[in-house]
């Protein structure tokens, strides 16, 4: 089905803009602290932009299941949090200069206190949960936050290795997907759907996050610097294999075996430049293999809302794929 026939994005926005403008302002009020280090750098984050896609999930799931009450602002600054805190670790961990077109936020304020505003976004994200008094929802959240720092030392262990696509799999998921799923499972909780239902919405969710985080990986091999905002093939200087990569690597002759090796391990492209390894990718179809792998996951994630009743939501939740996959950034 075309993106035309399914919404625009202008329509998705005009769906869900003022439930996005108080989830804003809900992050805004919720990010505030006795200690100004911790604020300063948490409007630093919420500044920095972002798609909002993990909280527009969790509205067009609640709202598609016919629930329209406070608590999904509520929540959908939650799972921000939970988001922006990642992504200050994340930062932190890969020792990241740039986010979003801008300085990170531990170049601007070093190591240390980013890690603890971090940690304080977290506990923040809990203790706002908490006022749902909702055990499912910590529960949810709960498994979340151990999944994605799983995903993190998983992948701290695999730097510099070949892995292969079950690896990826498991690691995108705990790194991106859940977080996608758990929004879409949220929406379900507060609209107080059944397990299929939320089965349903949870599938979604973690196809739609998996098709994302390929898509992402696909853009920091084939971006320029400009549109990404951020330095290209930074998963190549940090040693991870992304799909591409692996698919090269299964593909590829001993030599461009090798070559790609010795980016992974050497963590720069000194010995073999970023257009080699570009070239080893076109000759094998290795991105176009990412990206087809990725259309697979949004087709998934649209099949999984086969049960759910006709509305602007739905329509908007099956646009959504076709917006993962084409995004340029």
């Amino acid at each position: 089905m075309s993106t035309l026939a399914i919404a625009t994005a202008k329509e998705v926005f005009d769906l869900l803009h003022d439930d996005l403008r108080a989830i804003e302002r809900e992050f805004g009020s919720e990010s505030v602290s006795s200690v100004a280090a911790i604020t300063d750098i948490s409007c630093y984050l919420r500044d920095g932009g972002g798609k909002r896609i993990r909280p527009s999930l969790l509205l067009l799931s609640a709202k598609a299941q016919g629930y329209s009450g406070e608590s999904m602002i509520r929540l959908g600054a939650v799972v921000e949090m939970v988001h922006t805190a990642t992504l200050v670790h994340d930062d932190i961990i890969d020792a990241a200069d740039m986010r979003r077109g801008r300085p990170s936020a531990n170049t601007n304020w070093g190591n240390a206190k980013c890690v603890l505003a971090g940690d304080w976004l977290y506990m923040q994200a809990f203790r706002t949960a908490l006022e749902e008094r909702n055990f499912r929802i910590l529960d949810l959240l709960i498994g979340l936050t151990q999944q994605m720092v799983e995903g993190e030392l998983l992948q701290m262990e695999k730097l510099g290795r070949v892995i292969g696509e079950d690896d990826y799999n498991s690691l995108i998921y705990r790194k991106t997907a859940c977080l996608f799923e758990v929004s879409m499972r949220l929406g379900s909780v507060l609209a107080g759907a059944d397990d299929a239902a939320e089965q349903g919405m949870g599938e979604y969710g973690r196809a739609l996050g998996m098709a994302f985080q390929i898509v992402d990986d696909v853009l920091d091999l084939t971006a320029s610097e400009e549109v990404l905002g951020k330095p290209v093939a930074s998963d190549l200087r940090e040693g991870k294999a992304t799909l591409a990569v692996i698919h090269a690597l299964e593909n590829g002759s001993e030599v461009e075996r090798a070559a790609i090796q010795t980016v992974l391990t050497e963590r720069n492209f000194e010995l073999v430049t970023h257009a080699e390894v570009l070239d080893i990718l076109t000759r094998h179809g290795s991105v176009d293999y990412a990206m087809s792998t990725a259309f697979q996951y949004a087709e998934t994630a649209r099949a999984a809302l086969n049960g759910l009743a006709d509305s602007d939501f739905r329509r908007a939740l099956m646009w959504v794929p076709d917006f993962v996959v084409a995004r340029e950034k």
